[in-house]
């Protein structure tokens, strides 16, 4: 029903874990998800009544099993999907507690050059913002 696509976007965190030598995580969307198999960056929707950062730490912990201990605001995009309007907040962070582990069953792995393929479509132009920030800083 076209009213659906109308409706208010859904509100989801997304993080992106950056080692000091600029490498970034990407994770695999599951089985039974729509656009399984595509690559993105990490995170899951804020649920009614919290803080966007609140919503990133939790979905870091339930999907990866680890602490986000600082992240900063990065960007803001909103993206039209088949399935879902979703608006998209991203944070960087450089500093977590813990080595990443696959709790969802997600594969998962950290990129210089982002090299797996497919991405999901509103990942696409981030990766390039992403490497003007990684390599002309």
């Amino acid at each position: 029903m076209a009213d659906e696509v109308l409706a208010a976007p859904i509100d989801v965190a997304v993080g992106i874990l950056m080692k000091p030598n600029g490498d970034v995580l990407l994770g695999q969307r599951p089985e039974g998800k729509p656009y399984a198999g595509y690559w993105e960056f990490p995170g899951g929707k804020v649920e009614a009544g919290e803080a966007i950062f609140d919503a990133l730490k939790r979905e870091f912990m339930e999907e990866l099993g680890i602490e986000i201990l600082s992240a900063e605001a990065w960007c803001g995009v909103q993206h039209v999907y088949p399935h879902a309007h979703v608006r998209l907040h991203f944070y960087i962070s450089r500093a977590w507690s813990g080595e990443p582990q696959s709790l969802e069953g997600q594969a998962f792995a950290w990129q210089g050059s982002v090299g797996v393929e497919p991405l999901l479509p509103a990942t696409i132009p981030l990766i390039e913002w992403l490497d003007r920030l990684r390599y002309e800083a």
